[in-house]
């Protein structure tokens, strides 16, 4: 389950990488910056449950902590790979990789996390791939 789970989490970063893309160079230009984050993020936290009601029966959560357990790996493995990928790999500054969790400053990246812990739970009792809700 693990396995399956971690293949649907590289879905999803694709899937956050053409979003990504589609804001820079579509969304970006038409509303702004501020606005194009907001639609980013509302946008991929859209697809994000979608991919889970898709992939859900395949990862095959059987109980309500095994569908909690996808979320905390894909959430877990998203924060992860922003830091680490961001810092190391894109050569991004501490400051302004954490500047996407400042609600105060009007940041909503905060929103596509709760998405995605939250998306295999809600799927996998959407799909009735879990019965007993705990």
């Amino acid at each position: 389950m693990l396995l399956r789970a971690m293949l649907i989490w590289l879905l999803l970063c694709a899937t956050a990488v053409a979003n990504g893309t589609i804001r820079q160079f579509l969304i970006v230009p038409a509303v702004g910056a501020y606005a194009g984050h907001v639609v980013s993020s509302v946008t991929l936290s859209l697809l994000i449950l979608l991919v889970a009601w898709l992939s859900i029966r395949w990862i095959g959560p059987v109980t309500v902590q095994q569908a909690w357990l996808v979320g905390v790996l894909w959430v877990s493995a998203t924060v992860a790979f922003e830091f680490l990928a961001g810092h190391y790999l894109f050569r991004n500054p501490w400051p302004k990789l954490l500047a996407d969790y400042d609600v105060r400053q009007g940041r909503v990246w905060v929103v596509v996390l709760v998405a995605t812990l939250l998306a295999p739970r809600w799927a996998a009792g959407a799909r009735g791939v879990i019965h007993r809700l705990t």
